[in-house]
């Protein structure tokens, strides 16, 4: 496997997974499941810790987002235009 394409996929890894552990501890902290979820929630969405994590949660999905489009972008590049003289 070439370097560029591992640090791609180690990119996709650590931004999906930093992304998917954020959504996760918004979830189970800021607005858990059941009614008292529900009230829990009136309290907790606005603290700082929720609103930190559900900003960073809307910055990843975009940079996750964004790795894809260029990646999908280069493959097809790649494949379009002829490589460098041998």
């Amino acid at each position: 496997m070439s370097l560029p394409f591992t640090k791609l996929i180690g990119t996709l890894l650590l931004t999906y997974s930093t992304h998917y552990g954020a959504a996760k501890l918004y979830s189970s902290l800021c607005v858990p499941n059941g009614m008292w979820g529900y009230l829990q929630g009136m309290f907790t969405t606005g603290s700082p810790i929720c609103a930190a994590t559900v900003t960073y949660v809307a910055n990843s999905q975009s940079s996750y987002a964004a790795i894809i489009t260029m990646s999908i972008s280069r493959a097809l590049m790649d494949a379009i235009l002829p490589g460098p003289p041998s």
